[in-house]
């Protein structure tokens, strides 16, 4: 994003809890029926999708698998488009994005992006492990946001294909990138299962203590990318508690209840019901962009958590994770300057994020899951976005 602009804020994840349910479960909905890209094609296809200032090439990536349709870009490990089809078959574009290259150079909405090493916010830029304090880039008000000024959705990615609808794409951090500590192997799987469902896998080790909280910053818009707003959209989010935050998005510490609040969405109510409503955590964030705290917990295996449901295309879309929280973002810093893959620009709440992670801020908040990595761990995290839809 140019200084002019605002920084596109968002990002995060929660703390554990005991397992509560609450979450339309997938029998709610139908498969999408299979679209013309249905099936395993012809594996992974390549192409040059520009060239950065230095010469070298970006490659887009294009996976098909059981009526899902992606395009990843080696560049930032980006999700550039997917496409699924609603309830009377017509396909669409589901995710927000850019057309080429440049703007995803020079504007920071992180459209579809890899995040790390630290996706949300750390405050002031700083934390201490071990300690000794380390400093990190100031690029979001007072705050180190999602890596910095050059975190992982500003670099390429090498990129294999490892089956017929799946990449691993994998670089290496070095110490100190960013003020990190310790050369931190990254590796990140996309792959489609054989219902369209993404599935994106992280793996990091590392050769010195560090922290790492890695997630995927695609914005939805279930009705079409230049739709309109996704205010209408039912969501739904099994999570009985958030972490309120000041007025820089930094975590208070607390793990506030939303019973009462314009928080709840224990139940599936449309996104735009109480995002208006006089509430100061709804003005400090201008809508909805905080760490929803997951009832299920930190799970070994991903465990379905929200259900995304947009009524004019009857797209659904649910979101399992092994990761303890989820960062809901409504848009809110679209203004309008955002020109995306069909021309159209990205307004406010266009579009919304859930980015699966650990709690913002965790290195300086003792009491919240810890995000310190050590030699000989290994960080693991899987996230699953399934589609289908709903028929009446």
């Amino acid at each position: 994003m140019t200084p002019s602009r605002r920084t596109i804020l968002t990002s995060a994840v929660a703390a554990g809890v005991a397992a509560t349910s609450g979450v339309a479960s997938a029998a709610d909905t139908t498969a999408a029926a299979p679209a013309s890209h249905g099936g395993t094609g012809r594996g992974p296809r390549q192409e040059v999708f520009g060239h950065l200032p230095d010469g070298r090439d970006v490659h887009r990536w294009t996976l098909s698998r059981g009526g899902t349709l992606l395009k990843v870009l080696s560049y930032g490990g980006i999700v550039q488009t997917l496409e699924v089809r609603d309830r009377r078959g017509e396909t669409a574009n589901v995710s927000l994005g850019f057309a080429s290259l440049e703007p995803y150079l020079t504007l920071s909405p992180y459209f579809g992006a890899l995040i790390g090493r630290y996706g949300n916010r750390i405050a002031a830029g700083r934390f201490t492990l071990d300690g000794r304090t380390y400093s990190l880039p100031v690029n979001n008000g007072p705050n180190s946001l999602h890596g910095g000024n050059q975190g992982f959705d500003k670099h390429v990615w090498h990129v294999e294909p490892t089956g017929p609808a799946s990449l691993a794409l994998t670089r290496t951090s070095p110490d100190g990138e960013e003020g990190y500590p310790g050369t931190l192997d990254v590796r990140v799987d996309y792959s489609l299962t054989d219902d369209g469902a993404l599935r994106i896998d992280y793996r990091a080790t590392t050769d010195a203590p560090t922290v790492v909280n890695l997630t995927n910053h695609t914005y939805w818009n279930l009705a079409g990318e230049g739709s309109g707003t996704v205010l209408d959209h039912q969501v739904q989010l099994a999570a009985s508690r958030f972490t309120p935050v000041d007025s820089t998005l930094i975590p208070t510490g607390d793990l506030a209840p939303v019973a009462g609040t314009p928080f709840d969405f224990r139940r599936a109510k449309p996104v735009g019901r109480d995002i208006r409503r006089s509430h100061e955590q709804l003005r400090f964030g201008q809508g909805f962009d905080h760490n929803f705290v997951l009832d299920k917990g930190i799970t070994r295996r991903p465990e379905q958590f929200a259900t995304v449901y947009d009524p004019s295309s009857g797209r659904t879309m649910t979101v399992s994770t092994t990761e303890p929280g989820v960062q809901f973002y409504t848009g809110n810093f679209l203004d309008g300057s955002f020109a995306g893959t069909s021309g159209s620009f990205y307004r406010q709440s266009d579009a919304l994020c859930l980015e699966t992670q650990h709690f913002p801020d965790s290195p300086n908040q003792p009491a919240f899951p810890s995000t310190v990595l050590r030699p000989g761990q290994t960080y693991s995290s899987s996230t699953v976005y399934g589609f289908g839809v709903r028929r009446a």
